[in-house]
């Protein structure tokens, strides 16, 4: 028996949310249904997509490769229905497009290739840089839409936001690190870690509020841009690092595992979402680029 729909969207609400409990609460269905569909799918794929722990799934590495297949599944299914839906709209035209670098490899890649395949004719003319100067290409004019990280921007009476992620920050660990062993972490149980810490420009600020709320100044081992660079190093032991789970992955390139916790506390969050210049009528093809990211938001 080929596997449906649904048990793809139950998959994944269980992969993101990392318990059975979770993903029920996001579907408003009962935890037996989510359970049943995932044993289900797992007998038809012949392959074991879960470990079953004590605090909830863990995802295995052939789970994590299922999971990418599963949301482009989802993805295409909903753009074929936005197609035929809004195929009027599906006219020649021309979109602007901000993205922030790390937004750009972890939130556009499925909202682009939804929108894409939806609306082939639209040209779209894509720049990346920070996102000071991305809003202020809005406020000018000289973009249609941002895809950037809405809780770092700051004139709210210029451009309009919609928040499409709220992604907390969790903390990152190799296997089998002495905190692995507790579902929470207290901030007061990193004092004397070492930290592995990311300096992009698109969460400094969050990261700033984050490091003042650390009872003791952490011990930094090592600064980076690179969120493969926080990623290898984690996982061999290096240090261990706090960052939104938007960036999270559970393996380093060199497949080493890397698992994470909540910390408690209250810390930050970084918001994903859309921004466009407030009071200026959105375009054909801008607008149909936000229901786009709606919806590949939404089937994530």
């Amino acid at each position: 028996m080929a596997f449906t729909l649904r048990q793809l969207q139950f998959f994944v609400a269980a992969a993101e949310a990392g318990s059975v409990t979770g993903a029920a609460r996001v579907l408003s269905i009962s935890q037996s249904s989510v359970t049943e569909a995932i044993r289900a799918l797992e007998d038809d794929l012949g392959l074991q997509l879960f470990d079953r722990q004590a605090r909830g799934l863990e995802i295995t590495h052939k789970g994590q490769a299922f999971l990418r297949h599963a949301r482009q599944i989802l993805a295409d299914v909903a753009s074929a229905r936005t197609a035929f839906r809004d195929g009027a709209e599906a006219a020649p035209g021309r979109l602007s497009l901000g993205v922030t670098s790390l937004v750009a490899g972890y939130v556009l890649s499925d909202i682009l290739s939804r929108y894409r395949r939806a609306f082939p004719k639209v040209e779209l003319q894509v720049v990346e840089d920070n996102g000071d100067y991305l809003q202020h290409l809005l406020i000018g004019g000289e973009l249609d839409v941002a895809v950037l990280v809405t809780s770092s921007v700051k004139d709210r009476m210029a451009l309009q936001v919609e928040t499409l992620i709220v992604s907390p920050y969790r903390l990152w660990m190799p296997l089998g690190h002495p905190l692995a062993d507790q579902e929470s972490i207290a901030l007061e149980e990193l004092a004397g870690q070492p930290m592995i810490q990311l300096m992009v420009d698109e969460i400094e600020e969050s990261t700033r509020r984050l490091t003042a709320a650390l009872p003791v100044k952490p011990q930094v081992a090592f600064r980076t841009r690179s969120v493969e660079a926080v990623r290898s190093l984690v996982a061999t032991g290096a240090g261990l690092a706090i960052l939104p789970s938007l960036v999270y992955r559970p393996w380093s390139l060199e497949g080493d595992r890397i698992e994470t916790r909540d910390v408690s506390g209250d810390l930050p969050t970084v918001q994903v979402g859309l921004a466009w210049r407030r009071g200026a009528p959105l375009s054909a093809p801008a607008r149909n680029f936000v229901r786009s990211a709606q919806g590949a938001i939404a089937s994530r």
